[in-house]
């Protein structure tokens, strides 16, 4: 019943990340001007959720492991002992067991977090969801837009359940805001999902001998280039506005933080 805090581990500087997570005193560093508190504690009574937990820098895997182990740690700068008093869940969507092997990831961390695994399948393996989850990230966006539109058609539904979707869910949503955005009245097209050049086919596992192109008249485009092209059609949608409950944040479901982050990975700034 109590608060749910979620923190990126992947869009957190390195020389951040030990604040974010476990808070800092003042004078902790140049610009730590007051004590801040910590997701770890203000998760009190909640649930803290460490997405892309793999990303994660090797001296913080130290202080997540300690506070796994004995439920305790220190703020930045601190020496008053804290207790976690939190339910801790982790995500990642890249094999554990290979970056333990390489060296990446701790192996003592990496059993700590195996607990309770839950292994959730690809979007590509659970096609089936296909058809409710575009239902549902199409009205979530319709009514942020304040627009009104139709049933998916089943030329549209059998485009979406033909892609691989390499990005798994947050692809499939990114690529129904877009198609909310662009679309003219109250009917997606199949054009309005903007996935000419991309690849499509069966679940065979050999797929590259079972694959075809939705559309000829474009080449494929790496991911990063196409995120980067829809986080600029989100930005000119709301005028560059990153916060607030119209801005580009809120539009993608992301915290502004993880934006800027993105932002500045994709190399876009502000006109």
């Amino acid at each position: 019943d109590g608060p749910f805090i979620q923190v990126n581990c992947g869009a957190l500087p390195a020389t951040l990340i030990d604040s974010e997570l476990f808070g800092h005193e003042k004078g902790a560093f140049t610009s730590a001007v007051s004590r801040r508190l910590g997701k770890v504690e203000l998760a009190k009574g909640g649930t803290l959720f460490l997405d892309e937990v793999s990303d994660m820098a090797p001296q913080t895997q130290v202080r997540m492991l300690r506070l796994l182990e004995e439920g305790t740690y220190e703020r930045v700068g601190g020496s008053e002992t804290l207790s976690v008093q939190a339910r801790i869940v982790a995500a990642t969507n890249r094999n554990l067991e290979e970056l333990v092997s390489s060296g990446a990831f701790r192996e003592d961390l990496y059993y700590r977090f195996q607990v309770f695994p839950i292994y959730l399948p690809p979007l590509r393996e659970r096609k089936e969801d296909i058809p409710h989850l575009a239902e549902f990230f199409k009205h979530r966006m319709a009514t942020h837009l304040g627009k009104d539109i139709a049933p998916l058609t089943p030329e549209v539904i059998e485009v979406l359940q033909t892609c691989d979707w390499p990005g798994n869910v947050r692809e499939l949503e990114h690529t129904i805001q877009r198609a909310v955005i662009v679309c003219h009245g109250s009917q997606i097209e199949v054009g309005d999902l903007g996935l000419y050049g991309f690849r499509i086919g069966s679940p065979d596992p050999d797929h590259k001998k079972n694959t075809v192109t939705v559309s000829q008249d474009r080449e494929v485009v790496p991911l990063d280039e196409f995120e980067r092209h829809y986080i600029l059609e989100v930005l000119k949608i709301t005028n560059y506005q990153i916060s607030g409950n119209r801005g580009a944040a809120a539009l993608l479901r992301l915290p502004p933080s993880t934006l800027y982050s993105k932002m500045k990975k994709l190399g876009i700034k502000r006109p």
